[in-house]
This record gives C-alpha cells, sequence and structure tokens, in this order.
C-alpha cells in the first residue's frame, strides 16, 4: 500500500513489483523491475528514500532514513533486515536480519552477513565480506563471489516479471486454496 506523507507521495516504475502488503510511506522513489516483498516498510518520513533498478527488497524489511538513503542498483535485501543506512552501493547484498544503523554506508560489490550489526557511520568498503556484531571485515570479494550473486540478482528480476505476470500471479479465494 502506498502512502502520502508531509505532502509526498511515493513513486515507482510501472515495472517494479511492490506486494500489496508492503507499505510504502512518504518521500520514496522505486526504480525499473525492483521487487518489494511481503510486508516490506519503506518509511520516507525523514528522509527521503531513493531505491535504483533492480534492486530486491525482501519479505519484512525495513527501511528507514534520517537522511537521504540511496539503495543503488541491483542491491538485494534479505529478509527481516533493517536499514538506516546512508548509501547501499550498487550490486552490494545484505544479509537475512542484519542491521545496518544511522549513516552507515556499504561499499558496491560488498555483502554483510546474516544477522550483522553494522554500526553508525561505519563505512564499508567495496567488495568486501563484513559479518559480527559489530561487523568487521572477513575478506576481500572474488570473482567467484561476483558471479554466485550475479545469479540471484538476475533470478529477483526474473521473479518480478513473473509477479507482474496476472496469468502467473493472483489472489485466489479459500475455496480454491482448501482442497479435500
Amino acid at each position: 500500500m502506498f502512502y502520502a506523507f508531509g505532502g509526498k507521495i511515493p513513486q515507482a516504475d510501472p515495472t517494479a513489483f511492490v506486494s500489496e502488503s508492503a507499505e510504502i510511506i512518504g518521500d520514496v522513489k522505486i526504480g525499473a523491475r525492483c521487487y518489494i516483498g511481503p510486508h516490506s516498510v519503506i518509511r520516507a518520513d525523514a528522509a527521503e528514500i531513493v531505491i535504483e533498478d533492480e534492486v530486491a527488497v525482501e519479505d519484512h524489511v525495513v527501511i528507514h532514513a534520517a537522511e537521504k538513503c540511496v539503495i543503488a542498483r541491483r542491491s538485494t535485501i534479505g529478509h527481516g533486515a533493517i536499514v538506516h543506512a546512508k548509501k547501499l552501493g550498487a550490486e552490494s547484498s545484505i544479509g537475512m536480519g542484519a542491521i545496518l544503523s544511522l549513516g552507515c554506508e556499504i561499499g558496491e560489490g560488498s555483502i554483510v552477513a546474516e544477522a550483522a550489526l553494522v554500526p553508525q557511520k561505519k563505512t564499508v568498503p567495496p567488495d568486501t565480506l563484513v559479518a559480527g556484531i559489530p561487523a568487521k571485515p572477513l575478506r576481500p570479494l572474488g570473482q567467484a563471489d561476483r558471479d554466485s550473486w550475479q545469479a540471484t540478482k538476475n533470478w529477483y528480476v526474473r521473479l518480478t516479471e513473473r509477479y507482474l505476470d496476472h496469468n502467473d500471479y493472483f489472489p485466489v479465494s479459500q475455496k480454491m486454496a482448501y482442497t479435500k
């Protein structure tokens, strides 16, 4: 559901899929071929949130910002993550349940592991895997890492197309859902 706030109306490219149970509030811009999963909340009541093309925001993600937040192209944010970051670089991946605290920045191509905590104002360098509480660099990422994540990112772009196809994704009645 889309909600205006403070005179700002959310905007989404027509090729983006936004689940009906997601809440998109205020000064939000969603780019082409993005996937915004069920029960996600993107709340731009304090600052603008820009989600560039082909970003995947999985189920139950919360994105809120005290200053402008840019989630660059082809980033993936895993189920249940909390994002208060200033920037996620292009093709970055945020693990399930990770917390990106106020004003942090994630470098291009970097991976934040599941359940990691990136503290306030922390900068994660490009092409780096970080994990832990607080998140610390584990290793630089190589071509094999990038190739693996490209497959996931491509899968989400294809999934977005399927969700937009009303022959593939549509509501059903309880009567149809229950079988003997």
